[in-house]
């Protein structure tokens, strides 16, 4: 019998509308969920635990943090997969989070949620979760990090994005889709990652830097960027136009921020990566590189300012965090040094 530990968070999934209320919140547990949805999986021993109570607009590194120990205390126990129920708007950056901390080798764990509440036609909340759970538990998971199952589709956490507000079929990968699907309740799982490196070292209670994203519109005078490059920040994430482009006049701007801290240039077109060697005209890619800014690569800025937040909270030097994130950038496979969570 597989053991698999499901562990809630709140969001839509475990959202009811209350007597007189005017809208759905998170209230119901993961025990609740797991008897109510009628979730069941051959051959699966499951059991709950209530890690938070909050829509994934109120989730945060720090909780994610917490949340990734509580998988190395689950494992420890003998769990054989954890499944993570969370609401939908942050699954892009906490699986991403949870697959840059945690050792793959220790077993899968499935991030899920619902577009649509248990309490209304059509939830997707019974399904995505019984899939999880079959995930979790199925042997080809094994290795490939922080997956995430939405909508009968098993996505790897390095690529998985939200893709539309509302519709069951939000999630979606760029640029190579998910890595596998659930067919008659069984997951298949054809597309594997060729390589890992090491889990980031982060503790549990690191501090946790200040690193805002600051988007660049058309004609935008800077009023944004210099605004938030005179706060008190840690780090940056700029998401530029196109294949990393910022109009001219910005691009002093952004040097001089760059001098003081690591700042990583995001494209906010949601697919393809930050160019590097294309343009060389005022506020292309290339000058932005010149004024000491770290390309992304594929990473969108939300993940981007994941990786970015992560790296400065381990105290690694600039060079290492350039290093890192070139690499994350470029490639499905964690950026090297440390041994994961602490």
């Amino acid at each position: 019998m597989t053991g698999i530990a499901v562990l809630g968070l709140g969001g839509t999934i475990a959202s009811r509308v209350a007597p007189g209320a005017a809208g759905a919140a998170p209230d119901a547990s993961v025990d609740e969920l797991l008897a109510e949805l009628g979730v069941a999986v051959d051959g699966v021993r499951m059991h709950g635990r209530q890690l938070l109570q909050v829509a994934s607009s109120d989730l945060g590194i720090t909780a994610v943090l917490e949340v990734a120990v509580a998988i190395l205390h689950e494992f420890a126990d003998g769990a054989d997969g954890v499944v993570i129920a969370q609401g939908t708007d942050t699954i892009e950056e906490s699986a991403f989070l949870l697959d840059l901390v945690l050792d793959p080798a220790l077993g899968p764990v499935v991030v899920t949620g619902a577009m649509r509440h248990p309490g209304i036609a059509g939830s997707d909340a019974a399904a995505n979760l019984r899939a999880a759970v079959a995930t979790a538990a199925s042997p080809a998971a094994a290795g490939l990090g922080v997956l995430v199952v939405m909508h009968d589709e098993i996505h790897s956490a390095a690529f998985v994005r939200k893709a539309h507000t509302s519709s069951p079929s939000a999630f979606a990968s760029s640029p190579v889709g998910p890595v596998g699907w659930i067919a008659e309740g069984v997951p298949v799982i054809p597309v594997r990652p060729v390589d890992r490196r090491a889990p980031l070292l982060v503790a549990a209670d690191a501090a946790i830097p200040d690193v805002p994203i600051v988007a660049v519109a058309f004609g935008d005078s800077g009023t944004a960027l210099r605004a938030i490059a005179a706060s008190a920040i840690d780090g940056l994430v700029v998401e530029a136009l196109g294949g990393g482009h910022v109009p001219s006049s910005l691009v002093p701007e952004i040097a001089a921020v760059a001098a003081r801290i690591p700042v990583v240039i995001a494209s906010r077109t949601g697919a393809g990566a930050v160019l590097e060697r294309t343009y060389a005209f005022a506020g292309s890619e290339r000058s932005l590189l010149a004024a000491g800014a770290i390309p992304a690569g594929i990473l969108p800025a939300s993940k981007a300012r994941v990786l970015l937040s992560l790296l400065i909270a381990a105290g690694e030097p600039r060079e290492r965090i350039e290093r890192a994130v070139r690499e994350a950038g470029r490639s499905t496979t964690n950026p090297t040094p440390s041994e994961g969570v602490s």
